[in-house]
């Protein structure tokens, strides 16, 4: 099973743009989809993007359709969610996880095997 850590987050203004990375560690991240989540105070973990093990297939929660990325680079063990037009609501604790039994992935959290510790971004208006 991978091991994750995410990285990237911080204090950014509204409209600013942030990087999320999160490095896999383990010989099989090429064979997990991949998504990244967010959660925020008082609110339930939800789906925000997901990337198939090759990434050439990527799939968006409709509040972050056309300003976030979601992208992997295989041979760093690594996956991306670039982030635009940050608004306050997208603030919440981001974590990446790793879906080892799909080729695609899920928009559903209980489906994911592996998951990282989280990283905080807060975008002030």
């Amino acid at each position: 099973q991978v091991q994750l850590v995410e990285s990237g987050g911080g204090l950014v203004q509204a409209g600013g743009s942030l990087r999320l990375s999160c490095a896999a560690s383990g010989r099989t991240f090429s064979s997990y989809a991949m998504g990244w989540f967010r959660q925020a105070p008082g609110k339930e973990r939800e789906f925000v993007a997901g990337i198939n093990w090759g990434g050439g297939s990527t799939y968006y929660a409709e509040f972050v359709k056309g300003r976030f990325t979601i992208s992997r680079d295989n041979a760093k063990n690594t996956v991306y969610l670039q982030m635009n037009s940050l608004k306050p609501e997208d603030t919440a604790l981001y974590y990446c996880a790793g879906h080892r039994r799909s080729y695609l992935g899920s928009r559903a959290a209980l489906d994911y095997d592996a998951w990282g510790q989280g990283t905080q971004v807060t975008v002030s208006s």
